[in-house]
């Protein structure tokens, strides 16, 4: 299983990562499988049109505050496995950019924790956005 962490465009394939928890799960305890798939928008900034979304990070920071907030995350709502990936590249709209799966005992702590995950990954990470506007301008956003 790949680690959570970030990941250049078309790298991991999402469908395999889902496919692999699945068949690999040894674990029984888990009652409640999430998962999270954030997509490029047409709607940017101030309701602008977007023609592509360009994303970068500083992967050393990044990964390393990824790992964090997933190990924080899975310990506070005890849950047996959760993964965020992030991708980088140039990004046409409906490709997903970010891909967050948990797995828990009950869905209540695994929507939880889920939840929590996309807070702060839109924070804490060093992951910046250029929209790119279809009429030619582009604007960096922090966060992811």
């Amino acid at each position: 299983m790949k680690q959570s962490g970030i990941y250049k465009k078309n790298e991991l394939n999402l469908l395999q990562i889902f496919e692999e928890i699945l068949t690999n799960n040894k674990n029984k305890k888990i009652g409640a499988i999430l998962s999270f798939l954030g997509i490029t928008r047409e709607i940017g900034k101030e309701n602008k049109k977007v023609s592509k979304i360009e994303m970068q990070s500083y992967q050393t920071h990044a990964n390393n505050v990824i790992k964090q907030i997933c190990n924080e995350i899975k310990e506070k709502y005890s849950i047996e496995l959760l993964y965020l990936y992030h991708f980088i590249g140039e990004f046409a709209i409906g490709e997903p950019i970010v891909f967050v799966i948990s797995g828990g005992r009950h869905r209540d702590e695994t929507i939880k924790a889920i939840q929590e995950v996309i807070i702060r990954y839109k924070k804490e990470p060093a992951l910046w956005k250029k929209e790119v506007y279809i009429d030619g301008t582009h604007e960096w956003l922090s966060g992811a």
